[in-house]
């Protein structure tokens, strides 16, 4: 009898994968220490899903002034990289294999996370958003614009966190270039005003990205690079969807065909998004079209849903978020058409094993 689609095996370049079921990014705030480093409860809890085709961890900032959440692991300094090795270790033992997602979320953020610091962004444009600092909501100040050596140096943090990484031994990185943050910010004319080589047209917006994947694939095989993006994201502290948005994603997903990247990772629109004449609807279907290489697809997605797109030839991969919080053993109820678990929401960004690591696997 024919596999499924989604479970059945899958060569993401020279990574065999298991199945095509993918566990997205997921912040969950366990990195509850001074050092932000990883540690064996969080070890735990990627061991407990690596039956799935491949993990993508949750978005570890590349530097001090990359955070914007409490207790999210950084992969900036030695200490994080060493405490990294006890997550892919766990990974490997169940013979999964992991990513790990690169990230610095830019102007959402908060002088609290940052030594005082304003955060950083492409321009100094205000915006309306309530950072969660640890003292609770506080309104994000107008940003830090970057000068070009600034831009430059940010760059080179990806660079040296994915050089860690290889290091703690992940099977490769995603860079995040989505839903708002530092890169995204580059992109969207709401947040970018610059007028050097980093504003202005398409190209220009797009710089910092491949910069940062031509520094970075002089360092490991571009094709452990992944790449996050999501084309029709919009929300309401100042990331909006205008005329010039689709256009841009579709200059710089052309330009990633010049990679022989891992993947390329899309989200379909959220409910705001879709309520904006600008929005793409169909992100998988168009972007298709567009890209060459592997393409992986996410946001809401069933077994059921998930398999037919990819039997429709929109997408190769499929990534689930909540439905792996609360089900550590997600393909094997969906291969077992067995129920799933509901997450404990309150216990989404909270501390200890409890909504964490406490999810049993299904027993019939």
């Amino acid at each position: 009898m024919t596999k499924k689609p989604l479970l059945q095996e899958f060569s993401m370049g020279d990574i065999p994968l298991k199945n095509r079921i993918i566990m997205a990014p997921l912040t969950r705030g366990r990195a509850d220490n001074a050092e932000n480093i990883a540690t064996p409860l969080i070890a735990e809890y990627y061991g407990q899903r690596s039956t799935t085709g491949l993990i993508i961890s949750e978005g570890s900032q590349v530097s001090p002034m990359g955070v914007g959440y409490a207790n999210t692991p950084g992969i900036y300094s030695k200490q994080q990289t060493e405490a990294w090795k006890q997550v892919t270790k766990a990974v490997h033992k169940q013979d999964g294999k992991i990513f790990i997602q690169l990230w610095h979320v830019g102007r959402i953020s908060h002088p609290d996370f940052l030594g005082g610091n304003l955060p950083m962004a492409p321009s100094a444009i205000e915006f309306n958003y309530q950072a969660r600092t640890p003292s609770g909501p506080k309104a994000a100040p107008i940003p830090h614009e970057m000068s070009v050596e600034e831009i430059k140096g940010v760059i080179n943090e990806f660079v040296t966190a994915a050089k860690n990484a290889m290091e703690a031994g992940f099977d490769g990185v995603e860079i995040h270039a989505s839903n708002g943050y530092l890169l995204h910010q580059f992109f969207a004319p709401c947040s970018n005003v610059r007028t050097d080589d980093y504003g202005g047209n398409f190209e220009n917006r797009s710089r910092i990205l491949i910069e940062i994947i031509d520094k970075m694939k002089k360092i490991m095989p571009v094709n452990r690079i992944g790449v996050r993006l999501n084309p029709s994201y919009h929300n309401d502290h100042g990331m909006l969807l205008t005329e010039d948005t689709i256009p841009t994603f579709d200059y710089l997903i052309e330009k990633l065909n010049n990679y022989d990247l891992a993947y390329l990772h899309l989200s379909e629109p959220g409910r705001r998004a879709k309520q904006s004449a600008f929005a793409e609807t169909e992100i998988a279907k168009r972007y298709r079209k567009i890209y060459n290489g592997t393409l992986m697809i996410n946001r809401g997605f069933t077994f059921e849903s998930g398999n037919n797109i990819i039997e429709e030839g929109n997408a190769d991969l499929v990534a689930f978020g909540v439905p792996f919080i609360a089900n550590p053993d997600l393909v094997s109820r969906f291969e077992n058409n067995f129920p799933l678990s509901e997450a404990d929401t309150s216990t989404y960004y909270s501390t200890g094993a409890k909504g964490f690591t406490d999810y049993p696997d299904f027993k019939a």
